[in-house]
């Protein structure tokens, strides 16, 4: 997991950001972002992919991660702004947004299979969460975020069901929206999608 890390330190490079997101394929919700900077050489055993790991486990090592980390940022962009520049351009800008909030500035990104806008030296990794240690450290602190997020809405919201599926197309919700239509935090483009797929199956 620290492969590409100590290709990048044997550069002379000290201070590496991995940088991921959640919630892109969500019906509901913000798109979250998070950018780690991590010490050179430390070694967190049990940090990896996110969806790898059981939420309490995530809870822990956000946790270990939060005291080890040497920065950490958080970028959101919310539906209005997915609505308007599309989800992919909306996750980068969360990821530049959590880059932005890092303190010190970051020489280096590891980027989960994305580009950041940014005047940074990077490398796009694919599969990073599951390939590099500071891009699975941020995919927990990007999960674990908008985790907490969905229990928010989950009480502003309570008949979808937020907090079991996070605002992803499960089919509980999709009855619930069927049942009572879309939230302010519903992505409308997205939906439209669902209710093609629904036409479609009804005529096959």
């Amino acid at each position: 997991m620290l492969e590409y890390e100590q290709s990048i330190w044997d550069q002379g490079k000290r201070c590496i950001a991995g940088v991921d997101e959640v919630g892109r394929g969500c019906l509901f919700g913000d798109v979250v972002a998070a950018a780690v900077i991590l010490p050179p050489g430390l070694v967190l055993e049990e940090v990896n992919d996110s969806k790898k790991l059981s939420p309490k486990k995530r809870e822990q090592l956000f946790e270990l991660i939060s005291d080890e980390a040497v920065a950490i940022g958080i970028g959101i962009a919310d539906v209005p702004t997915i609505e308007r520049i599309n989800i992919k351009q909306a996750a980068r800008l969360a990821m530049k947004r959590a880059v932005e909030g890092l303190e010190p500035v970051p020489d280096y990104l590891l980027v989960d299979a994305e580009k950041v806008d940014m005047p940074i030296e990077q490398m796009a990794v694919i599969h990073g969460d599951a390939l590099s240690q500071s891009i699975a450290a941020a995919s927990i602190v990007a999960k674990v975020t908008r985790d907490r997020m969905c229990l928010q809405w989950e009480l502003d919201y309570p008949e979808y069901g937020i907090a079991l599926h996070k605002g992803y197309a499960t089919k509980l919700h999709r009855e619930r929206i069927q049942q009572f239509g879309a939230t302010p935090l519903h992505r409308k483009t997205f939906l439209k999608n669902i209710v093609v797929e629904a036409v479609q199956q009804e005529l096959f």
